[in-house]
């Protein structure tokens, strides 16, 4: 499957973005050539390998995972700028 100029310009409307003709171009080889060495990839015999989510054997490595109190709540609220039933009123994004 390969990308098209339109889809980059599809995706660059729902990210809100703006790219010139030639960036639009460019993206578009970039993005084609990321898809061609994935498609490599996939090639690979990978039968027999573990999956693996670290390099070296790392076991249980984070901290619990324990609720607890922010003292600073109230700095923090006050310093938004607008505020609704307590929550964080931001600016509606999706359409």
């Amino acid at each position: 499957m390969a990308v098209t100029v339109e889809d980059v310009k599809r995706i660059a409307a729902l990210a809100r973005l703006q790219f010139s003709g030639d960036e639009e171009e460019r993206l578009t080889g970039e993005l084609n050539r990321i898809l061609h060495y994935m498609e490599k990839l996939n090639g690979l015999d990978t039968d027999g390998v573990k999956p693996t989510s670290h390099l070296a054997p790392v076991a249980n490595a984070f901290r619990p995972d324990e609720p607890e109190d922010f003292a600073h709540v109230d700095e923090l609220r006050a310093q938004a700028p607008e505020m609704t039933e307590g929550y964080f009123k931001v600016p509606r994004i999706i359409e």
